[in-house]
């Protein structure tokens, strides 16, 4: 495989985390998106929950930043640095597949990680996150614009590039053209051949 190493960023309702778990199916690598919290979590004594709200936050907000470690680096970056560590560690050790959780710039310096960005039309994302997430929201659309900024802004604080800037990945992926057909442009991509192969 080219890309042994696959990082999915993806919108909230996109399908990205369905799509990474049919992938590793296919491919019989594993899936890591809230295990890598699990794994910094316990190496850091913290606790999974509030590493994950920490997520929630962006290096900017004055309350988080007010909690610092002796070495005076910011709760935030923390919980980035311990993250990094691990997605680092699981990448060295076999092929694998990384959701979120900033892998793609985690990873942007191995030449064999294939970076993925998927998203879909807002009105496939409310669906999605009503009928098969069963996400109980008043206002999807303020839901997702609230839930996608917070992704943008945890990864623009630690990143010098931005979330979701085509230029930062080798695939954007539209999954409105089907979870599978998405799957399936996601496998051609790592094996490096071409999609009419």
């Amino acid at each position: 495989m080219k890309y042994p190493i696959i990082t999915i960023a993806r919108e909230h309702g996109s399908g990205g985390r369905v799509i990474a778990h049919k992938l590793s199916k296919q491919l019989n690598v594993p899936v890591y998106d809230k295990t890598v919290i699990d794994i910094a979590a316990q190496e850091c004594g913290l606790s999974p929950e509030f590493m994950e709200e920490i997520e929630k936050r962006s290096s900017g907000n004055f309350l988080y930043n007010l909690y610092l470690s002796s070495a005076n680096v910011s709760i935030v970056d923390q919980v980035f640095l311990a993250q990094s560590q691990v997605i680092k560690t699981l990448a060295a050790e076999s092929p694998c597949i990384i959701v979120g959780r900033g892998g793609d710039y985690v990873l942007r310096d191995r030449l064999d990680c294939l970076r993925v960005f998927v998203y879909a039309p807002k009105e496939d994302r409310i669906r999605r996150i009503l009928n098969e997430y069963h996400e109980q929201v008043d206002d999807p659309e303020s839901y997702l614009a609230k839930r996608d900024k917070q992704r943008a802004s945890y990864y623009n604080s630690f990143a010098d590039i931005r979330w979701g800037d085509r230029r930062n990945y080798h695939l954007m992926v539209n999954s409105s053209l089907g979870l599978e057909n998405a799957v399936q442009l996601i496998a051609v991509a790592a094996q490096g051949g071409a999609v009419n192969e």
